[in-house]
């Protein structure tokens, strides 16, 4: 890994870590354009394989709380409309990558930008939970960028995954940037904003981890 890629993760991190802070630079140099920003981001996070690596469920709670500072210029209504469109919109682009490139897809080698270990971790999930996976897999970080791509390549006609995709979107957006805009500014939440983010990658990150854990058990045991 050379050494300007190593850089690129290392910002990536201190953003997500600190994603309140960065928020709040970006909307003093960009002001109503943030909107955009957290659309583009959003959108490639759910709908690009190759970027599950940006913030999901951290930048809706952050955005939220950055809404609800007294003359803020993020209206929360609007910053859900925003990200609803972005993950549904993102979802359905992946989707259709999914459906064009058909299953060959799991026989592609890894690479710094995908790797295939996640598509199995996703396929795993779809077999235990069905078409549910959309709406479950907005709340898992990776999950959430796969899962889509999964149902395009063949687990899911589209008029259904279209369904789960916007309910999915609904609950995973109103949760967390609603709870942002109501929580995000207690003081206990302020100064612990840290915590309470890698507090909320750690626990998002356990579900597939453990399906995965359980998964292999069962294959090495057979």
């Amino acid at each position: 890994m050379d050494n300007s890629f190593t850089g690129i993760l290392l910002a990536l991190a201190d953003f997500i870590i600190h994603i309140d802070k960065h928020l709040q630079v970006l909307a003093s140099e960009y002001g109503l354009w943030l909107y955009g920003i957290l659309f583009v981001i959003v959108f490639c996070e759910t709908g690009l394989v190759v970027t599950p690596f940006l913030p999901g469920d951290s930048l809706l709670f952050a955005a939220g709380s950055l809404a609800s500072v007294p003359g803020s210029q993020l209206d929360p209504h609007l910053l859900f409309l925003v990200f609803f469109i972005a993950a549904v919109l993102g979802d359905s682009v992946n989707y259709a990558v999914g459906h064009k490139l058909g299953p060959k897809v799991f026989d592609f080698r890894k690479s710094r930008f995908f790797n295939p270990e996640h598509l199995q971790k996703t396929r795993i999930f779809f077999e235990k939970y069905g078409g549910k996976t959309i709406i479950i897999a907005r709340f898992i970080p990776i999950i959430r960028t796969f899962a889509p791509f999964v149902a395009g390549i063949g687990a899911m006609d589209y008029p259904r995954f279209l369904l789960f995709n916007i309910l999915g979107a609904l609950f995973w957006v109103g949760l967390f940037s609603y709870s942002g805009y109501y929580f995000g500014q207690l003081p206990f939440v302020q100064e612990n904003f840290k915590f309470l983010i890698l507090g909320i990658i750690v626990f998002s990150l356990l579900p597939p981890v453990v399906e995965y854990l359980k998964h292999r058990a069962g294959t090495a045991g057979r």
